[in-house]
Formats: structure tokens, sequence, C-alpha cells
């Protein structure tokens, strides 16, 4: 069933909705875009920001990283770690305080937030794995990929009722029913979000092109880090019993990557490692289910 009125996006995203998102975590992001930036440059943002500066010193002492002495200062930090590590960690932080939890049905933000974690870390990996210099804003965009759904449903909760209804009983993606009811998608909602935060251009584009695979895989090696972020979008969500969209994935990895059933079960093993050592730095359970228990059935 689609609307007789289609819903503008900007009437949906007034500037009374949208939330604004830390400073500290846009400076960083812009940072990121220049190549000539170092730790000194990033320590500045952080140390302006105390709570951001208490949450990335924990994050680097957690035994996530099992550094032998404690470290004490931003700068030392962000040089043992890496500046893209601590600027995601705090892009996480940001995003994740800033989004709504929704009174919507079964909905669980917090199983949002382990999806788009697994989805980041499995588009950082397929990048790497074709060599992409851009493999580090491919897990920045699949994080933030679904990151507009909760305002959704907040702000339109008739609706999406509906939608994530027709979703369950016909099996079909988000997105298609989105863009029947409203000409517009969720992966729109999130790029208009990211584009009113100041996000750079590249992770806007990364985000609003995340359902629109088949495209991205047509135009060959030149949108290759976009097809690595859509790819991700088709990953089971932790509420789903049943991958729905497993041959879809599928096909999608082969045709990207040349890679075999037998490398991409690997590859599976290692996002299930890497989503049980990272979740719990971010409060977050482990998926009960892992994405080899999936791709098994």
């Amino acid at each position: 069933m689609t609307t007789t009125t289609p819903l503008a996006l900007e009437d949906v995203f007034h500037t009374e909705v949208l939330p604004a998102l830390p400073h500290s975590a846009i400076g960083l992001l812009q940072l990121s875009q220049n190549a000539d930036c170092g730790p000194a440059d990033f320590a500045k943002p952080i140390e302006a920001d105390p709570g951001l500066m208490g949450q990335v010193l924990k994050f680097v002492n957690s035994s996530y990283f099992g550094f032998s002495r404690e470290i004490m200062s931003v700068q030392q930090a962000l040089t043992l770690v890496g500046t893209r590590a601590i600027t995601n960690f705090a892009l996480w932080n940001a995003v994740f305080s800033v989004i709504p939890n929704p009174t919507f049905g079964p909905f669980d933000l917090k199983s949002l937030w382990q999806d788009s974690l697994r989805r980041a870390l499995f588009a950082r990996m397929v990048g790497r794995s074709l060599k992409l210099a851009s493999a580090e804003d491919l897990f920045a965009g699949a994080l933030l990929q679904d990151m507009a759904i909760p305002l959704l449903l907040k702000e339109l909760p008739a609706q999406y009722e509906s939608l994530v209804t027709r979703r369950a009983a016909e099996g079909r993606r988000l997105s298609g029913l989105e863009k029947e009811m409203f000409g517009w998608d969720h992966a729109d909602a999130a790029a208009m979000l990211a584009s009113r935060w100041n996000l750079p251009d590249d992770f806007v584009d990364l985000i609003a092109q995340h359902t629109r695979l088949d495209e991205l895989l047509a135009a060959g090696k030149s949108q290759q880090g976009p097809a690595c972020v859509a790819l991700a979008s088709l990953l089971p969500s932790c509420c789903d019993d049943n991958w729905q969209e497993q041959n879809e994935f599928v096909a999608g990895f082969k045709q990207l990557t040349g890679q075999t059933d037998a490398q991409l079960a690997e590859l599976f093993d290692t996002v299930d490692q890497a989503t049980a050592d990272f979740a719990p730095l971010l409060k977050l359970p482990v998926p009960k289910k892992t994405l080899a228990e999936y791709m098994a059935e």
C-alpha cells in the first residue's frame, strides 16, 4: 500500500527533530579528511571535551588493546592506537548519545547498534581485502548507515508499524517499502542527517548509497568502496531468525570481490571474532547468533 500524498523528508526531519552532534566528533571527522593532520591536531578537540577525553582513555586502556602500562595522555593514545580508530570510537559515542530510543513494538536500539558494529567491521575488512585506501572510511559509513531509523520510528510510528509488518510478512527490504510509501528511504534520511551535521561529503555519499548495491556493482571499480558499505547492509540483523537476503548477499560478495564461499566463511569467522572483542568496549552485548551460524543455515 502506498500513500496518495507522499511525505517530504524535509517535513519529517525539520530542525526541531534533528539532534545536534557534539562539535568534538565533527571536528575529528573533518581532521580525518586532511592527511597533513597528526596526533597533536586530533588531541585538541578531544582534550576540549572532558567527557570524550575520559572515554578515549578508558577505551585505549581496555583489555582489547592490552598495553602493558596505562596510557595517560590523549596524544599518546592517538599515537599508539591511531587517529582513525580514535575518531571512529568518538563518532560512535557521539551518535549513540544523541539518537533517541523510540518506544516502538519489537524495536531494540541496542540490536541496531549491534548490527551497525558488525556491518562496519565487515565493510572495513572487505575494503582492506580489496586494498582500498578508504577502508577506514567504510567503517564509519557502515556504522552510520541506519542511524536515521530510530528517528523515523519516533516521528512516523503509524507508517513504520505498517512497514515493519510488511517487511516480516513479505520478506522484502525496508528501503524498498519506504520508497513505495514515501518516495525516499532511510538511506536518504541518514544522508540528510549527516549533511546537517556537516560531516565530510564522502561519508554522506557512502550513507546515501547504501541501499543501491546493484547500481554500485554495475559501476565497477570506481564504486568498490560504496559497494562494500551497501553489501554490509545485507548482513542479517541480530533480531532476525532467518537471513532473508542471503542469496543476494552472496552473489554480491562474489561479484565485488571475486572470492569463494570458503573465503567468505573465513571472513565471517574474522568478523565474528572482532565483534565479540569489540562489542563490550561499546557497552553492547555480543550478538547471540554469529554470521557463521547464519551462513551455515
